[in-house]
């Protein structure tokens, strides 16, 4: 009996194809709009809670913010007091590094790096403005980095103050081609160091977390921090509008690795008050606690697919109302049909099973529809754009259960008016 319920149900639905597709259409809109914005939303909070973990859950982030350049009224009358002078200086210092060492017991490792602004250049190809970065062997494990090619920089580097340098992927593609830095000579300014290995390729964005001012690791140049203290110096020339300003910043980072995880908010904190007994006025420094950072963006990521799942399970109940609407037109039009078909025996169960069937047919169907329109729309984004998408498998038996539950749902009523017509009534319907 419910295979032939089934199949004339079928039979109803395809006697008014145009109908039954644009009813449909609400369903598969639905369903596909739950699975598709679930998974660019997922994706992008993936690719964000990522770009945080890659920071170090373990680590403390303190950077040197240039005065003014936060916008804050205050951060500008701190740089007056040096106009007569016209060197600024701001920014975290060596002493801050030893003071750090010597007071946080808490703290395994502290990387040190400085930032110098240099033109790289390899025989004819040349990177004008590159990104060097004076630092220390303990970088490479503290920013999750893996080398590619060749060796990173050595304690005997550091002792040395050797002239030795470590290309990120980026950098070498583009001061060597597809050959082989190792071993090759590179020019920054005046001074010449020698390649002595490159780093793998970090990430698929163009900007990688951790890196300083929101930079991309795969550009950077690194070098050993006594190598750059001694090389380059710490005095900066800023050439603006035809006039010549000097900063001074001895360290633009400092990087704390914490020994045990739970104690990475009470390390922060006296981190902050260590930096701020010297640096009172704290517009010059900025303390990051990534933790603190990827428990905020997993509460930002539970609340958002929320959000996104309520907007679009709103168009799927929509989706339920249309069904609705055709089944009680379809009940109107079809009133002699279940006025004969009662005469001839039918029970009131079996008219509600006929169109409760019809409803739920035109559900799953549109539902199966949504989610191969559901799983197309992110895979299509992905492909056409740089933005990441995750599908969860759950999202498509889930929103299938759901559209058969609204089938059902909304068709309970049209098939239960249906079912209550009287036969002899129902007879004389034109």
């Amino acid at each position: 009996m419910w295979l032939q319920t089934l199949k004339l149900g079928i039979k109803s639905l395809l006697l008014h194809k145009l109908r039954s597709m644009l009813t449909m259409l609400g369903v598969i809109l639905g369903v596909g709009s739950v699975i598709s914005m679930l998974a660019i939303g997922e994706g992008s909070k993936r690719e964000a809670l990522e770009r945080i973990r890659r920071l170090g859950a373990s680590n403390v982030i303190i950077r040197s913010v240039k005065p003014g350049q936060e916008g804050a009224e205050e951060e500008e009358e701190g740089s007056k007091d040096q106009a007569s002078s016209r060197v600024m200086e701001y920014g975290l210092r060596y002493k801050d590094l030893e003071r750090l060492k010597g007071t946080l017991p808490t703290i395994e490792r502290a990387v040190p790096i400085t930032l110098v602004r240099k033109r790289a250049q390899a025989m004819h190809r040349a990177i004008p403005n590159a990104r060097i970065l004076g630092t220390t062997p303990d970088f490479l494990d503290v920013k999750s980095l893996k080398m590619g090619r060749g060796r990173f920089i050595s304690d005997t580097d550091m002792a040395r103050g050797s002239n030795v340098a470590v290309l990120a992927a980026g950098a070498a593609a583009k001061l060597f081609n597809f050959e082989d830095p190792v071993g090759r000579s590179v020019r920054f300014g005046t001074m010449v160091f020698n390649v002595v290995g490159v780093v793998s390729p970090q990430g698929t964005g163009s900007a990688t977390a951790g890196a300083i001012g929101g930079q991309d690791f795969n550009k950077d140049i690194y070098v050993p921090l006594t190598s750059a203290r001694s090389r380059f110096g710490e005095l900066k020339i800023i050439v603006s509008a035809g006039s010549f300003n000097f900063e001074r910043n001895q360290l633009s980072e400092i990087t704390l690795t914490v020994k045990d995880q739970n104690l990475v908010s009470q390390t922060a904190a006296m981190a902050r008050k260590v930096i701020r007994a010297h640096h009172p006025k704290g517009n010059d420094i900025e303390i990051q606690v990534p933790l603190e950072l990827l428990q905020q963006a997993e509460e930002e990521k539970r609340i958002w697919n929320l959000v996104l799942g309520s907007i679009a399970g709103i168009s799927l109940l929509v989706g339920g109302i249309g069904i609705m609407n055709i089944m009680l037109a379809t009940v109107t039009e079809r009133t002699r049909e279940i006025g004969i078909r009662r005469a001839l025996g039918a029970k009131r169960r079996d008219i509600t099973i006929q169109f409760l069937v019809e409803s739920v047919v035109l559900s799953s169907t549109g539902g199966l529809v949504g989610i191969a329109f559901g799983v197309g729309v992110p895979v299509a984004v992905t492909f056409f754009s740089d933005i990441d998408s995750y599908i969860q498998w759950w999202t498509m038996p889930l929103t299938f259960m759901i559209s058969v539950g609204i089938g059902a749902v909304f068709g309970v009523y049209p098939a239960r008016q249906a079912a209550m017509l009287d036969p002899i009534e129902a007879l004389r319907h034109e």
